[in-house]
């Protein structure tokens, strides 16, 4: 085998392994979400069953205490009140918290639909309910049947096997519900906080090194929305030095410095090499200064804010 050929095949199973974390949703968008490995999915399960298992044990010894249930009558009725708190309980967990059991919140996963929309009520029942179909139903067939009916037993144990590869056999790792209701179950991702941007120090290329400042008067024009779109024009820029991009933006750089200037009247000349120190020093004072202005009552949504005001006029 040459080595072009390794490479080739080595390559197409790392692409099959980055397919296997891709939803396309609707939008086109591709989102990367690891997929649920088999042991976290298998811990989930372990889980949810010693649960259900646990509080069907109960109320059997309850109704045994109160003589309700009798001898021979605890088995069926154990295995009746199983399944009544199993499927119900897979089913509405799912529903109040979007994809998740206790298992699979323990375990730090959840059900997603492979298309990106929202998880639906059909999509959670149909996937709970040929659950009892795939492994629950012949497990119990199993673990019952005697010697006397060895072929049905052999039967239920090759179905359940065929139900366990299943999940084995596609990049996606889903189970026939899973196939049937276009889920999938994934690691959920790991939340990443932005820093802060007024955190961040203000240096300037000017040899004086003053601090770039602005008056009141200068930071009453805009409002939430135009502070809002500095930021993100911010971590762009931080993004870029991050990637290494020495070719920045400057000429959308000084253009938005320029309208700004204008807009607020300052007269004070900012260097090229400043536009970036002009525009995360007027974004610390701009939300400094609509916090400060919120406290107060005046939630200020845009640069139109004026106009709304004298619109809608005093309130009495």
């Amino acid at each position: 085998m040459s080595a072009v050929e390794t490479m080739t095949r080595k390559e197409r199973r790392a692409e099959r392994r980055r397919a296997a974390g891709r939803i396309m949703p609707p939008e086109g968008v591709e989102l990367g979400l690891p997929i649920a490995g088999i042991g976290a999915r298998l811990g989930a399960q372990i889980t949810d069953i010693l649960l259900t298992l646990g509080f069907a044990v109960s109320l059997v010894i309850l109704l045994v205490f109160t003589d309700i249930a009798g001898p021979n009558t605890v088995t069926v009725i154990g295995s009746l009140l199983f399944f009544a708190i199993r499927v119900p309980y897979y089913i509405l967990t799912e529903l109040v918290w979007n994809g998740q059991t206790l298992g699979k919140r323990l375990m730090k996963i959840k059900v997603v639909s492979h298309f990106g929309g929202p998880l639906t009520t059909h999509a959670l029942v149909l996937r709970n309910i040929l659950k009892e179909a795939e492994v629950f139903l012949p497990a119990t067939l199993v673990l019952t049947l005697t010697a006397e009916s060895a072929l049905a037993s052999w039967i239920a144990f090759a179905w359940v096997l065929m139900a366990l590869a299943i999940p084995l056999s596609n990049p996606h790792r889903m189970r026939l519900g899973d196939m049937l209701a276009g889920t999938h179950v994934v690691h959920l991702p790991d939340p990443i906080l932005l820093s802060d941007l007024a955190k961040t120090p203000v240096s300037t290329a000017r040899e004086e090194d003053k601090p770039i400042t602005f008056l009141s008067h200068q930071l009453d024009h805009y409002g939430r929305f135009e502070l809002q779109t500095l930021e993100t024009l911010l971590r762009a820029q931080d993004g870029r030095i991050q990637a290494n991009q020495a070719a920045r933006n400057t000429a959308t750089l000084a253009s938005i410095v320029e309208r700004i200037r204008k807009k607020i009247g300052y007269s004070d000349a900012v260097a090229p090499e400043d536009h970036e120190a002009f525009l995360r020093a007027f974004y610390n004072a701009q939300r400094a200064h609509l916090e400060q202005r919120q406290i107060f009552g005046d939630r200020r949504s845009d640069k139109h804010h004026r106009a709304e005001k004298a619109e809608n006029g005093p309130k009495t």
